[in-house]
């Protein structure tokens, strides 16, 4: 199977993780066989890293409190931002990290029971860091898109009627 097949595979399951390889087998033109061996591959060469569900936690009635900690840090000589990087990033609650150009190194998204929680881990866990020089925290107060999709309470406008 050429490159661009394996891409369009990549994008009917990036919007659409639930698609059977028959499925987009029909939707591609191809054998079905030949999409499992494509996904199979990407797969084993760590292409596609997981399969997930997008899920509205205020909707399923679980809280959460997720906050977005810039993170400076001071690069070690021969190997950069990656030792650090690696050492934040086996936090469990460090839910996504990026190497970041500009005024910070580390956009650090942390996911917490409250904000305490978080901010425990901030003061005891993350900034204690040898090479962590600064931590700035953020914290979400509403998610309206995420990952792509909207995300919205099914209840209708909020907003109160103004007329003269």
């Amino acid at each position: 199977m050429n490159a661009d097949r394996r891409l369009e595979i990549l994008e009917l399951l990036a919007n659409d993780a639930r698609l059977t390889a028959r499925q987009i087998a029909v939707m591609l033109g191809e054998p079905e066989e030949e999409v499992c061996a494509a996904i199979a591959e990407l797969e084993a060469n760590h292409t596609i890293l997981a399969y997930r569900t997008l899920i509205n936690w205020d909707k399923a009635g679980r809280s959460r409190v997720l906050a977005l900690i810039e993170v400076r840090v001071t690069p070690q000589r021969e190997v950069g931002f990656q030792a650090i990087a690696e050492r934040v990033g086996r936090f469990p609650e460090v839910k996504t990290l990026y190497l970041m150009s500009g005024a910070f190194d580390l956009a650090v998204l942390v996911e917490g029971k409250t904000m305490q929680e978080v901010a425990f881990f901030v003061a005891t866990k993350l900034a204690p860091l040898e090479g962590v020089t600064s931590t700035t925290s953020h914290f979400v107060l509403q998610t309206f898109k995420e990952e792509g999709v909207i995300v919205e309470d099914g209840e209708g406008d909020h907003r109160l009627v103004v007329s003269p």
